[in-house]
């Protein structure tokens, strides 16, 4: 039997975040599971609370996958993702974090893995609790084209995308999930040299 993977959605739970910039890795996993449950043989849903966390079991390939939206607000993601990492007895390295990245424009993603946080706040709660950084992160880019460094972030990563961006979005959302299945049935370099690279953005208006 395959190593089990723990694939983490970050975002903050409730009604109202609900397609905020900050909210994007809940988004990716929601989509992940509507992808795999297209399949009647690979049922997929996201409602066991574990750990402080919406979690589902799925197979991708042959290879056991927990899902995991942390429920603790994002400022202590950390909390939820220590406790699942002890709990089913993950490594760090069979661990793919899906996060909102304010550098990268929308449309645009990127595969580490492991790094700094970059100022995102669940990644900092992450890297704290484990006293670790060393962690596979698929950062989803959430700056749109009138979005200016300095900004208040606090701000901007609570707003709801445009129309304009959902395009370019919805698209990479689509790339997110396939680069999950391809870090959990091939690993993180192959995550990387396959979904590195630049897609679709959105315009400077």
């Amino acid at each position: 039997m395959p190593e089990l993977a723990l694939v983490v959605g970050l975002g903050n739970p409730g009604d109202r975040y609900v397609g905020t910039r900050h909210n994007v890795g809940f988004e990716v996993l929601d989509a992940l599971v509507r992808r795999l449950a297209a399949d009647p043989a690979r049922p997929a849903r996201i409602d066991r609370l574990d750990c402080r966390a919406l979690t589902g079991r799925v197979k991708i390939g042959e290879t056991p996958v927990l899902l995991a939206k942390p429920q603790t607000y994002m400022n202590l993601s950390g909390e939820s993702v220590k406790g699942l990492l002890v709990k089913h007895a993950v490594p760090r390295e069979r661990m793919l974090v899906v996060s909102d990245d304010v550098a990268l424009p929308v449309g645009r993603l990127r595969i580490r893995p492991s790094g700094s946080s970059g100022g995102q706040k669940g990644l900092q709660s992450i890297i704290d609790c484990l006293g670790a950084d060393d962690f596979p992160r698929l950062r989803m880019g959430i700056a749109g084209p009138r979005f200016r460094p300095g900004e208040d972030l606090a701000d901007y990563v609570l707003e709801r995308f445009s129309k304009v961006e959902r395009g370019p979005l919805s698209s990479a959302v689509d790339v997110a999930c396939e680069a999950i299945e391809t870090f959990v049935a091939e690993g993180i370099d192959a995550a990387m040299n396959r979904f590195n690279r630049a897609p679709e953005t959105v315009p400077a208006s």
